[in-house]
């Protein structure tokens, strides 16, 4: 995480400060079921622009939420896995689930 910024006392307005961008949570849900490449990303992220996804990627990346990889081939490869920081916001993604749908279930 950047750590110029200011850390804030409450724990949930850390969490926020990390994931609380709708774009954010998206990327980390394809994630949780492995590697993708960028194009992978950028299709099951629907609606995302590719500027976007660049900017939240190197954000998460400095964060540390997600690592780069970069195969040295022609055109280049290049892979987003979540770290182990970023797989243990699997239960906050789980709970964002479940309360979605019973959300669902009562309209």
């Amino acid at each position: 995480m950047d750590h110029t910024k200011t850390i804030p006392d409450c724990p949930v307005e850390m969490t926020l400060q990390l994931i609380g961008d709708k774009w954010k949570v998206l990327i980390i849900r394809d994630l949780m079921t492995g590697t993708k490449r960028f194009n992978e990303l950028m299709r099951s992220v629907s609606g995302i622009t590719q500027k976007v996804l660049t900017s939240h990627l190197r954000a998460m990346e400095k964060d540390g939420l997600v690592t780069r990889t970069v195969y040295p081939e022609v055109p280049p490869k290049v892979e987003y896995t979540l770290t182990g920081t970023g797989y243990s916001l699997k239960p906050i993604l789980d709970s964002m689930y479940t309360w979605g749908n019973e959300y669902k279930a009562s309209l």
